[in-house]
C-alpha cells in the first residue's frame, strides 16, 4: 500500500471501480448465456427477449469501458444468427 494520501485514496477507488466492473462483466456474461439457453431450448419469444436485454447490456458495457466497440459488434451478430435459426 502506498504511503502518500492521495495514493490511498486512489487504490480505495480503484478497489470500488473494480467490484463494479466485475459486476457488469457478470451481468453482461448472464445475459448471453439466457440467450444461448432459450435457442438450445427452441423457444423463440424467450431468445428474442433476452436478445434485446443482451444488446442493451453490450452498449453499456461498451459506453462504459468494459469491453470494445468490436467485441460488442461480433457478439451482436453471433446472437442474432442465433436467434434467427429458431425455428
Amino acid at each position: 500500500m502506498a504511503n502518500i494520501k492521495s495514493q490511498k485514496k486512489r487504490a480505495l477507488t480503484n478497489l470500488k471501480r473494480q467490484n463494479a466492473k466485475a459486476g457488469q462483466k457478470s451481468e453482461l456474461k448472464t445475459a448471453i448465456k439466457k440467450v444461448l439457453v432459450a435457442v438450445e431450448a427452441g423457444d423463440k419469444e424467450a431468445a428474442v427477449s433476452a436478445y434485446n436485454v443482451a444488446n442493451k447490456c453490450l452498449d453499456k458495457a461498451v459506453v462504459n469501458g468494459i469491453k470494445k466497440k468490436n467485441y460488442a459488434a461480433r457478439q451482436k451478430s453471433r446472437l442474432a444468427k442465433a436467434v434467427n435459426s429458431v425455428a
